[in-house]
């Protein structure tokens, strides 16, 4: 088997933490410490983020999205592929190097989605555009750490927390969706998301898109 090589690190603003990308053949890896954050082999959950909000806004001819976390580029492309040609795409990532990647060693995993002319890169933190933000955004797409907690970056709790979901809500247009994306449940995050107006959604999906293996959760959570 082909050893693994690290091609790249890079620090996370803000914090102590490190990302590493790896690369194997043509298999790609992000590493945070001992957890990998994601892998280019396993694109199934990352995509149905996108599909599955996209059936929530279809009512819209002209959605405004957010995509909190670049990542390998699966939530994008899937968005890409389903939204019409009149969508507007604000991708937040919060370490240039991330982006810096998609250009770079990992342009034929991103298949030049960046040039899309629906989409538009934010480097910086999602959690401050959705503060800033006010009926915004059709839709607010998160997958920023391995589920609601501040796994990346510890600053993180606070897009999960009462006041973050708060600013999620006042960030979305009415019937609007906030997806979520996680490697395991969480009842608390469910039972916060409906304390804070949202009528939520807490599905289960594979991690791969075969139909075996393991499964992600994913909450759409919806604003009246």
């Amino acid at each position: 088997m082909l050893p693994w090589i690290q091609l790249d690190s890079a620090k996370v603003p803000g914090d102590t933490s490190e990302l590493r990308l790896k690369q194997r053949g043509q298999e790609f890896s992000i590493m945070l410490g001992s957890n990998e954050l994601m892998n280019s082999r396993l694109s199934g959950s990352e995509e149905q983020l996108a599909v599955l909000a996209e059936e929530r806004i279809r009512h819209q001819k002209k959605p405004s999205v957010l995509i909190g976390g670049l990542g390998m580029g699966f939530t994008l492309r899937a968005a890409l592929a389903v939204l019409p040609a009149e969508a507007e795409i604000v991708v937040a990532e919060l370490v240039p190097a991330v982006v810096a990647w998609a250009r770079g060693p990992m342009a034929e995993v991103f298949q030049g989605c960046l040039n899309d002319p629906r989409v538009s890169i934010h480097v910086g933190d999602v959690g401050g555009l959705i503060r800033a933000s006010t009926g915004k955004f059709d839709a607010i797409l998160l997958d920023v750490d391995n589920g609601p907690d501040g796994l990346t970056r510890t600053s993180n709790d606070s897009l999960y927390d009462h006041n973050g979901l708060r600013a999620a809500h006042t960030a979305i247009r009415p019937k609007g969706v906030l997806a979520v994306w996680s490697s395991g449940p969480d009842e608390k995050f469910t039972r916060r998301l409906k304390d804070c107006g949202f009528s939520v959604e807490a599905l289960s999906v594979r991690a791969s898109t075969k139909r075996s293996g393991a499964r992600h959760v994913i909450w759409m959570a919806a604003k009246p």
